[in-house]
């Protein structure tokens, strides 16, 4: 039976807060409430709400990955509403900074490289730098709040898709996660999050009444986000990750992959079975090309790694495949470069890297709300 949960911006609504000043909100399509209305225009009869900030895909989640977004006005709102996300966003920077309250409303999938948070948490110190007050709107993470695994990320390879070291899946939701690296990071941020009600860390999102809306065009299924852990690393190669397939993620190939000799070397991984595939991407990397594939089947999410899954796929297909390039910012994704190693080994490497999880994830503790 599924549980009964109302986000942080459901809470607000029946709740109130004490809203001060001219208020702006960073959101997009993922913001609304449990019948789906949006959180903008409950904001509207609640607060002096100014301006509409979009992190990467826009305040409609209809751009795909890394396209620049330009300001305009919402129909529907005629709110202006500014980019946060690509090169020259000075312009909204300015408008945040003239603000007296921001508010985030986004919902995120629970992994390092996914750029939402960082949206959120440079906003945050835009607004300590400002005295600007911000609020979260918390919301589930996907991935559950009890597991954290991959790798903590080495600040040499900080960038906006992996800016603090945190691991690969933190297990915290965004509102945890904003108290954790306003207070580990020493932003000074006036900042509240307002906590759901009803979720618990065992959860995945299905296990919640929630709709899921895809956060992102290639991020359709929570089983999407869970392989989004471990196959997110391939967008620095020269593999297909599955955009452009009705499967994102779920699967990996090229034209010259030997899927079968992969998976044979591989050998069986908990809660997944890998199946040999094929398929023809209609956009990104071989588009319209035969691919000849992998398809990650998630059929148990506990003992599900997919960080230790894509490594060893990747380990494997670099080792088999003297085609097989790997792009060397794949560092920013996976955190460090010890994979460049010569003596690299994934087993080793996973269960080192493992310890670091365990005593991050100890730490964090200190900022669960749930």
């Amino acid at each position: 039976m599924k549980q009964k949960v109302l986000c942080g911006a459901d809470v607000l609504a029946r709740d109130g807060f004490d809203f001060q000043g001219k208020c702006g909100l960073i959101t997009n399509h993922t913001g609304v409430l449990r019948n789906l209305s949006s959180t903008v225009d409950m904001l509207k009869e609640r607060c002096n709400l100014v301006a509409l900030f979009g992190p990467e895909h826009g305040v409609r989640g209809d751009v795909q990955a890394g396209e620049s977004i330009t300001s305009y006005t919402d129909k529907k709102t005629a709110l202006p509403v500014y980019s946060l996300y690509g090169d020259g966003i000075s312009e909204s920077e300015k408008a945040l900074t003239s603000l007296d309250t921001v508010i985030f409303d986004i919902q995120d999938v629970g992994a390092r490289f996914y750029t939402y948070a960082y949206t959120m948490t440079d906003a945050m110190k835009l607004c300590a730098e400002c005295g600007i007050k911000f609020i979260v709107l918390d919301r589930p993470n996907p991935l559950g709040g009890l597991k954290a695994e991959g790798t903590i990320l080495d600040r040499r390879f900080s960038s906006f898709v992996g800016r603090f070291p945190t691991p690969t899946r933190c297990g915290l939701t965004i509102g945890e996660f904003a108290l954790m690296m306003n207070e580990t990071e020493n932003m000074g941020c006036d900042l509240t999050v307002i906590p759901m009600e009803g979720w618990k860390r065992e959860m995945y999102y299905d296990d919640t009444d929630l709709v899921f809306i895809q956060p992102s065009p290639n991020i359709p299924t929570v089983d999407t986000a869970f392989a989004y852990i471990g196959t997110c690393i391939f967008e620095e190669t020269n593999l297909s990750e599955g955009r452009g397939t009705t499967k994102p993620f779920e699967m990996i190939g090229a034209p010259w992959l030997d899927s079968k000799a992969v998976i044979e070397k591989i050998g069986e991984q908990g809660g997944v079975i890998l199946r040999e595939c094929s398929f023809t991407p209609t956009f990104s990397d071989y588009k319209d090309t035969f691919c000849r594939g992998i398809q990650l089947h998630v059929t148990d999410r506990k003992p599900f790694s997919p960080f230790a899954v894509g490594i060893k796929l990747l380990d494997t297909i670099r080792k088999t495949h003297s085609e097989f390039e790997i792009e060397p910012s794949i560092t920013n994704l996976i955190g460090t470069d010890d994979i460049f190693r010569p003596d690299f080994d994934p087993d080793t490497f996973i269960a080192r890297e493992g310890k670091k999880i365990a005593e991050w994830q100890s730490c964090s503790k200190k900022w669960y709300l749930y």
